[in-house]
């Protein structure tokens, strides 16, 4: 595997790398529920998977990604198209290039999933990184493998970048908005099944941070939660006595509810639907005794009134469900020809 000396490393990311055994999509042959010392035996290149473990991601989930998505586009069977029309034994280079500018991400796991159905010689040539404003016409990764492999591998990998990349894109124009602001611009929950950490990646990838990254590592009262425990500040005291050790956000509809919830020691209040001139009274009446965050009513358009009343998050859902992807294709380079003669020097 070949890449340029002078490349730099991924984004530094705040998040735990979750190790663990392959699942069963896997095709190494571990059980599921490894150790992490089944990390780099799993099938992927070492110095690719240290990459990714270096990304925030997890190098055994990103393979069961892979193996998922191509068993998904070959149903079990074989790349008819491919196999009639490419000799087995050719080698191509593909590039993968963008069609329209934006923010790349998931350069290195479309490259683990070309190199998962590659079964001949693979070299690899990455151009930007992930995270990276790239310009129309822009080449973002070069593939160097058997001819077949990569095309039966085109749309997977093309799936998950042009996907991630629209993420990343469309969390970069938040951020942006933000700018010279303290408000950060965060996910949510509202993720595609399977690909939550893929798709939250992405958003660290566009500026972005993430919120809880499941239901397990920090508690969010909510609506329901409310009508369920009999009020806020109940809800929020059930939440603290049963963990203790977790941060506790809230949601609320209300200014009187802000004060309860803030008598009652939250960590994060969610201010739901407010106005920027509620917001602007909210972050008065907290004073930074908790951290707050803006949700609902939320445009590009009106990001920057939110943030300058100093709330300190937007949560933005359609960063992960809504954003169009980035348009990136991959065009094979012309086989090199012989010049008139040359053949017979």
């Amino acid at each position: 595997m070949s890449t340029p000396e002078a490349e730099k490393g991924p984004l530094p990311v705040d998040v735990p790398l979750i190790q663990s055994g392959c699942g069963d999509s896997c095709g190494c042959g571990q059980d599921a529920g490894g150790d992490g010392d089944d990390l780099y035996e799993c099938g992927l290149d070492p110095a690719l998977a240290a990459l990714l473990a270096e990304a925030g991601l997890d190098p055994v989930l990103i393979e069961d990604v892979a193996h998922l998505a191509l068993s998904e586009d070959l149903d079990g069977g074989t790349d008819v198209t491919s196999e009639a029309t490419v000799p087995e034994d050719t080698i191509a280079t593909g590039d993968f290039t963008a069609r329209e500018a934006g923010v790349v991400a998931g350069i290195q796991i479309a490259e683990a999933i070309l190199s998962t159905v590659a079964t001949s010689e693979f070299e690899v040539e990455r151009h930007v990184r992930d995270g990276d404003r790239v310009e129309a016409g822009q080449k973002l990764l070069s593939v160097t493998t058997g001819t077949r492999e990569l095309l039966t591998g085109e749309r997977s990998a093309l799936n998950i970048m042009c996907r991630l990349s629209g993420i990343a894109t469309a969390t970069r124009a938040w951020a942006d908005a933000l700018e010279g602001t303290k408000a950060r611009v965060r996910d949510t929950r509202k993720t595609t099944p399977g690909l939550r950490a893929l798709e939250k990646y992405a958003v660290r990838c566009g500026g972005g941070v993430n919120h809880r990254m499941s239901l397990s590592d920090a508690a969010l009262v909510k609506d329901n939660h409310v009508i369920a425990a009999g009020g806020v500040a109940p809800a929020f005291k059930a939440v603290r006595a049963a963990f203790p050790e977790l941060p506790i956000e809230v949601e609320v509809d209300t200014l009187h509810q802000v004060r309860e919830v803030l008598d009652a020691g939250a960590d994060l209040i969610l201010l739901d639907n407010f106005s920027p001139a509620e917001t602007e009274e909210a972050v008065a009446l907290v004073a930074g005794r908790a951290v707050l965050e803006s949700s609902g009513r939320l445009t590009l358009a009106n990001a920057r009134a939110y943030a300058d009343t100093g709330v300190d998050y937007l949560a933005v859902g359609a960063l992960t469900h809504s954003s169009p992807i980035l348009d990136i294709g991959l065009d094979l380079r012309e086989p090199s020809r012989s010049e008139p003669g040359e053949a017979d020097a």
